[in-house]
């Protein structure tokens, strides 16, 4: 519960025009030599309860031994 909400929150966040982590993502397919150091930290932010979700997810989806 608390990845989905983290993701939904953090990782959206701002919402207005469109999601921060959006306009990260297509600056870096676009131009990844443009950015800053600042920018790549800002992604990794916005980024990281992303990838706390999925691997949360991927736990949950694997068989016990």
């Amino acid at each position: 519960m608390v990845p989905l909400l983290a993701s939904l929150t953090l990782g959206l966040a701002p919402f207005v025009p469109e999601p921060h982590i959006v306009e990260k993502i297509r600056r870096i397919a676009s131009q990844p030599s443009g950015l800053s150091l600042t920018d790549w930290f800002d992604f990794v932010m916005h980024g990281w309860p992303w990838v706390w979700l999925i691997w949360r997810l991927l736990a949950r989806l694997r068989p016990r031994r």
